[in-house]
């Protein structure tokens, strides 16, 4: 690099309305690949959660909120705001501190490779670009707030550690990230255990244990809760719960051979781009670095299809394995390396290839222009709460939940359609059980995947594996299964009508139903039978 780059590269780091600058117009990128109007898909999960973390009288007889606590640092650190603010207020007081600190370490990450002015915002946006049309099995980074946003804000400040060789302190981050999403945080420890594994210049094992041991005293609130969620669990319901949370419901994030084929090959066409831009980038000890990782990312994945292969042979064996999301991270960190790799390149070609350089800014800033032009034009063709998408009628859903709020018991316990997700959030009223919020301990997964089978499972021979509505299994079926699990009333399609009392709106497309009163709900028989050694 000639002297006056050099000296440009150092008054630029230095100079602070430049800094800020950055990080806003990367908020700004980031708001504008995240800003869907609230709830966002997992945001009634989690936040229900840390709702009731902090008050266990909220919808205290519901299943899901009653289960065990997996991510207790993020209810902790962030659920004390559900004792003040609405859900949605909530929702976007998380959102912008998330995406604000995401951009703060990102644009911290990027000058620690790329100096020059204005390439954080370009890497930002390339790798938003990416990270959702590129990934293999969903992972995502900008969104709606749950504890990965603060997981991958310690994520990527420890990537600039490891770039600018301060191991210790990447993984004393990867140790913290790991309090917040053991998952996150655990993966980044084991790759940068493995980078550290492939470079010479790395400190001793010896310089690196106090590191070590103080990453994983940062990760035991969050790593303990983890590994509770199977003590004391008979073998037998540990390996029903692995088969329903891998092959059952989480079978887009873990079971290779159920990801849809387009998926794996973008990601293998992400892959070798990655091997192309790696190829041209200049050499140098800081890239050397995060590609390491960004392999060893990669590398975790490719165990994790070689793992897949062990199902037709021990599926037991393999749930158990595929249940630890083998390729999260490289979903992540391959779009990071690329993006990062291709402003490297830009940034090399400003002085020695002016013309490739002035080309392939052209060509980035359209790729990254274009995918957030459509990601604005996606949200203003439909607005609606990415939570809410299976909801054919928002407003008669919405009408229902409110009229659930304000006219029944705070106590009061809802059948609810299968793929609703947002009736804890606006009636705040508790549910028997719904397909997304499913629980993380063993006993409670079987329990779940009991509840949902039975009540929306669609009887043999039948076209589908699942009812459409309720309302198909008849007034004295939902008699039963609201003594059985101790629901007051039923949420459903207004057709067929069902001879039960009809309370609430009036509506051609759902409708509540008045349910016997029912005993003080807990496990039912069939429930205490499914978790018995």
């Amino acid at each position: 690099m000639c002297n006056s780059a050099i000296d440009d590269s150092q008054r630029f780091r230095s100079s602070r309305p430049w800094a800020a600058c950055e990080v806003g117009l990367i908020f700004l990128v980031f708001f504008i690949q995240g800003a869907w109007a609230a709830p966002e898909v997992n945001e009634p999960h989690y936040l229900s959660k840390a709702r009731h973390y902090w008050d266990p009288a909220w919808c205290a007889n519901d299943f899901f909120c009653g289960t065990a606590d997996a991510q207790q640092v993020f209810y902790w650190t962030f659920g004390w705001l559900s004792r003040w603010m609405s859900f949605p207020a909530m929702a976007w007081c998380g959102r912008i501190l998330t995406w604000g600190l995401l951009a703060w370490a990102w644009r911290r990450l990027s000058v620690a490779l790329v100096p020059g002015r204005m390439y954080a915002v370009l890497s930002a946006a390339l790798f938003v670009a990416m990270n959702e049309r590129l990934h293999m099995a969903g992972e995502w980074v900008i969104g709606g707030v749950e504890a990965k946003g603060f997981a991958y804000v310690l994520v990527l400040l420890g990537l600039e550690s490891l770039v600018r060789d301060r191991w210790r302190g990447a993984v004393l981050l990867f140790g913290a990230a790991s309090s917040f999403h053991v998952i996150i945080g655990g993966w980044s420890v084991v790759a940068a255990l493995v980078a550290w594994l492939s470079r010479r210049e790395a400190p001793s094992f010896w310089r690196l244990m106090p590191a070590l041991a103080g990453g994983l005293l940062l990760a035991l609130p969050g790593l303990v809760p983890a590994l509770e969620l199977t003590w004391g669990a008979p073998a037998e319901v540990v390996r029903e719960a692995n088969r329903i949370y891998v092959f059952e419901r989480l079978y887009h994030h873990l079971s290779p051979a159920q990801f849809p084929p387009q998926f794996i090959a973008r990601h293998l066409l992400l892959i070798a781009a990655l091997a192309g831009l790696v190829y041209v980038a200049p050499p140098g000890g800081e890239f050397a670095r995060l590609r390491a990782l960004v392999a060893a990312a990669i590398g975790i994945a490719a165990v994790g299809m070689a793992i897949s292969l062990l199902v037709p042979l021990d599926a037991d064996l393999a749930a158990a394995l595929l249940r630890y999301y083998w390729f999260r991270l490289s979903d992540v960190m391959a779009s990071v390396g690329a993006a990062l790799a291709a402003c490297l390149i830009l940034y090399g070609w400003q002085t020695a290839r002016p013309r490739w350089h002035t080309l392939g800014l052209i060509a980035a800033m359209a790729v990254a222009g274009c995918h957030l032009g459509d990601i604005l034009w996606r949200r203003h063709l439909d607005p609606r709460p990415p939570a809410d998408a299976s909801i054919v009628n928002l407003e008669a859903w919405r009408e229902m939940c409110r009229w659930a709020a304000r006219e029944t018991a705070p106590e009061a316990v809802f059948l609810t359609p299968r793929l609703s997700q947002t009736f804890r959030w606006y009636a705040g009223r508790a549910e028997v059980v719904n397909r997304k919020d499913i629980p993380q301990d063993a006993e409670s997964i079987v329990r779940w995947w009991q509840r949902l089978t039975k009540i929306h499972a669609a009887p043999p021979g039948s076209p589908t594996r699942w009812r459409e509505s309720l309302a198909e299994l008849g007034s004295r079926r939902l008699e039963a299964l609201g003594a059985e699990f101790g629901a007051d009333y039923v949420l459903t399609s207004a057709y067929p009508a069902l001879n039960l009392e009809r309370v609430g709106p009036i509506n051609s497309s759902c409708a509540i139903y008045r349910l016997k009163r029912a005993a003080t709900p807990g496990p039912s028989a069939s429930e205490r039978d499914s978790t018995r050694p």
